[in-house]
């Protein structure tokens, strides 16, 4: 396990120990000012590494944390997990992320989840320079975005099933350590992309070509080319590029929509693995 120790907060809660939990389970999320989280730690928890997960488009944060086997494979390496959760659109209709796609939202995600961060610093003792930031589906998307725009809010991002939408970016703020997984057969969020029509209110959405965000943060991590390591072994196929800033990676499986099998392993063993 890697440690990266520094901010002067935290210092002061991991000399304390953390506060008792009073909110995160199932039925009581943690809220805050703009919105609420979930938190499920590690047996015997003080403080110590975290991963925020964001749920995939209409879902919750309790719904990650109701899902007990992905969450123990977590909390079984040390890690809490913090689920927040996202805001219906237009007040009324099915939870999405605040990602850059043409539309307007009612709240900042990427200020909100700065917020949750800190809350759940304070509250429960997570470490912020452990944090690795991941999601699903849109979910996945916002991590893209949270990487792009704050590039320094987590230690890595491990996004899924989810990249940019239109209007498509040229430019991030900085390097990241980033590992997308994606289903070769994904139909709903193709490699390739794919347009979608609200049949509410008739917009029109285009999901981004993975492939070509792929190569945006192939240029803001200075990363060569051609992949300097390929493996393809168990219905997986595994890139990783040389880079001079940051680190990237890539993750197929021969599924759909979806995680594959040990994904949470494979991306701790990543994540632990970066070099700080």
């Amino acid at each position: 396990m890697f440690y990266r120790w520094g901010l002067p907060l935290f210092a002061l809660l991991f000399a304390m120990g953390a506060q008792a939990l009073d909110c995160g389970g199932e039925s009581e999320p943690c809220v805050i000012a703009g919105g609420a989280y979930h938190i499920a730690v590690p047996s015997g928890w003080q403080s110590g590494p975290a991963v925020i997960y964001l749920h995939g488009f209409g879902g919750t944060g309790a719904q990650v944390i109701r899902n007990k086997g992905f969450v123990k494979g977590f909390t079984d390496r040390g890690y809490a997990v913090i689920a927040p959760t996202a805001l219906p659109l237009d007040g009324n209709r099915a939870t999405d992320w605040a990602v850059r796609d043409g539309d307007s939202y009612a709240r900042d995600d990427s200020r909100f989840l700065h917020d949750v961060l800190a809350d759940a610093v304070t509250r429960a003792g997570v470490n912020p320079d452990q944090l690795l930031l991941s999601g699903f589906s849109r979910g996945g998307s916002m991590v893209w975005e949270v990487a792009c725009l704050t590039p320094d809010f987590a230690l890595a991002y491990a996004p899924v099933s989810g990249g940019f939408w239109l209007p498509k970016r040229l430019d991030c703020a900085g390097p990241v350590h980033l590992l997308h997984t994606h289903g070769f057969a994904d139909k709903t969020v193709p490699l390739e992309g794919r347009s979608l029509n609200d049949s509410v209110t008739g917009q029109e959405y285009i999901q981004d070509d993975i492939w070509e965000g792929l190569g945006l943060w192939r240029q803001e991590n200075a990363c060569v080319d051609a992949p300097s390591e390929v493996v393809i072994a168990e219905g997986l196929w595994r890139r990783r590029w040389g880079c001079s800033d940051g680190s990237l990676a890539l993750i197929l499986h021969k599924g759909g929509h979806g995680r594959p099998k040990d994904w949470t392993a494979m991306t701790l063993d990543w994540f632990e693995s970066l070099d700080n």
